[in-house]
This record gives C-alpha cells, sequence and structure tokens, in this order.
C-alpha cells in the first residue's frame, strides 16, 4: 500500500493543483496518522496502519520551523502563495492550534505578507469555540462536506467519534457566516457513488443553506487505500460544478 505520511511540522513547498505554491503545515506527528476521519480515500493511509508513537508538535516547534523555513525562502526570493494547514490527519485536532493560527499570521505578515493562509479540515471541530475563534482568522477556510448522507459518510468518509451527526456539522458551517470554503471529494467505486443527484441534489440545498464564499470539488488524485475506488470524471466534476454556480456561489473543479 502507497501512502504519503508528511513531514512534520513543515514541508514543501509543493505545487497545489488548488491552491499555487503551497508551504504545508503539518500539525500532527510525522511518524504516522492521527485522524477523526478514517476516510476510503485518504492518501495517508487508514488510521490502524500509522499509528503514531510521538507526541503532537508544540506551538513553539512549529513557529521555529516556520520561520526557519519563511526566512530561507525569503532570502532565495521564493515566496509561497499559501501556508497550508494539512498533513497526516485533522489539523484543528493539535490542542494548540488557535495559538499556531496566531503565531502564523504574525509569521507571514512579516515574511511573506501576500500569502494566504489555508486549513484544510475535515469539519468534525468546528463547533469548538477557540477553533472557530482561530479559523475566522485565516483567509481560507476549508471545510469538507462531502455529502449529507449517513450511510455514505459512516460508509466512506468513516467518522471515529460515535457522536458524528451531518447536521450538526451543517449548523457549524453555517455559523461562519459566509467566511469558508466548502471542499467535496466526488468519486465512484467499491459501492459508492456520490456523483449522482441522489446524492448531489441534497448537498447542494445544504451548500446554500451555508452560503459559503466558493465551493471546491475535486475527486481522487493520487493512490488511495482502498484500491477499487475510481476518479469522478470530468462531465461529472462539471455538471456539480455548473449547478453550484447557477445557485449563485462561485466554484472550482479539480479533476
Amino acid at each position: 500500500m502507497s501512502t504519503i505520511i508528511y513531514p512534520s511540522p513543515v514541508y514543501g513547498p509543493v505545487h497545489s493543483r488548488r491552491l499555487g505554491l503551497s508551504l504545508g503545515i503539518n500539525l500532527m506527528p510525522a511518524d504516522g496518522k492521527i485522524c477523526t476521519f478514517d476516510c476510503l480515500y485518504c492518501e495517508c493511509g487508514f488510521n490502524a496502519d500509522h499509528r503514531t508513537h510521538t507526541p503532537y508538535p508544540t506551538r513553539e516547534v512549529v513557529a521555529a520551523a516556520l520561520e526557519k523555513q519563511l526566512i530561507k525562502m525569503h532570502n532565495d526570493g521564493e515566496h509561497p502563495d499559501v501556508l497550508t494547514f494539512a498533513g497526516n490527519g485533522e489539523p484543528t485536532g493539535n490542542p494548540h492550534f488557535p495559538e499556531i493560527i496566531d503565531d502564523t499570521v504574525r509569521l507571514r505578515d512579516q515574511w511573506c505578507p501576500k500569502a494566504k493562509i489555508s486549513v484544510l479540515s475535515n469539519s468534525t471541530f468546528s463547533g469548538r469555540e477557540k477553533v472557530r475563534e482561530a479559523l475566522l482568522k485565516v483567509d481560507n477556510n476549508i471545510l469538507k462536506l462531502d455529502t449529507v448522507n449517513p450511510d455514505y459518510i459512516k460508509k466512506v468518509d468513516r467518522p471515529t467519534q460515535p457522536t458524528y451527526d451531518v447536521n450538526k456539522i451543517i449548523e457549524n458551517l453555517k455559523w461562519f457566516k459566509g467566511h469558508v470554503i466548502i471542499q467535496t471529494m466526488f468519486m465512484k467505486g467499491d459501492g459508492t457513488d456520490n456523483t449522482s443527484d441522489e446524492y448531489v441534489l441534497p448537498w447542494l440545498e445544504a451548500v446554500k443553506d451555508i452560503k459559503p464564499q466558493e465551493v471546491m470539488v475535486y475527486t481522487i488524485d493520487r493512490e488511495t487505500p482502498d484500491k477499487k475506488l475510481l476518479k469522478a470524471s470530468h462531465e461529472e466534476l462539471d455538471r456539480i460544478k455548473d449547478m453550484v454556480i447557477a445557485a449563485g456561489i462561485p466554484c472550482t473543479a479539480s479533476y
């Protein structure tokens, strides 16, 4: 099984198909994966296959590593388009997440003021007050909503929390009052397919209720731990993108 376990706490920069030249910030341990989802499509593999044996990186460790890399890039004349919180699991699960966001804003303003700060999150902690306050400080608050169908979520996203409730997640996303970008994975295979109207139309109604600043629809780009999964086609993604745009919400598709 080919999976990606990212260095921690800083990696890259890498070229993101959605965000440009991205300097990654991984708030999970470097030796494995910690996530509140266990998605069939996760490029980092299944949770059980990558148990960690080291602690989360601390606020001080993250700030020092980030500043060192930003100074190097500045001196090399290379400036990132975006500082992206992603990596081996759910970034908002790091207990120091709110303080790390404050440090990142300060360092961004000092060394690469034109760069955006992005957080790629599965939304599971979007109801926590301090997490919410931190997400309001970033430029791109990118929160996941793959579907509103509980059975699909249970089969594909596989939340590790038995209390996970997609309706509560939707209410949390509405709380941001537009300062949120919805990110949705569309795919097929192994008995899964969320590209049909059965899934798309209820999802679209939820998106319209959330009123995000943008929607990002995408499909599989790297090898997945479940080998039977298939990419959504260009035509399928374009159809969904056009439906979102017709609803008055900006939308991009990554193939």
